[in-house]
């Protein structure tokens, strides 16, 4: 049987990157109207600076080495896809 799942529904309620993810979108939260009157109004549009900083969070509790290795453990692993974007 095919069901469609979000990938944070295959993520244990209990894990505790959960309750990082939490606390990191309230602090982010904060900081987005500081983030927003950085933003240029020309040019091209870039990588909102909350989801860089979660990428970096992630990056530092999984001892992950590289940006490069960041995007293939995305591709790969749930608990990432889940927790960054």
């Amino acid at each position: 049987m095919l069901m469609i799942m979000e990938p944070g529904d295959r993520v244990p309620r209990q894990h505790p990157l959960r309750r990082v993810k939490e606390l990191a979108d309230a602090a982010l939260a904060q900081l987005s109207p500081l983030f927003a009157e950085m933003y240029s109004l020309i040019g091209r549009p870039s990588i909102p600076p909350e989801r860089l900083l979660k990428a970096s969070l992630l990056m530092a509790l999984y001892t992950v080495r590289s940006e490069r290795m960041l995007c293939e453990e995305l591709d790969y692993n749930l608990l990432f896809r889940c927790s960054s974007i």
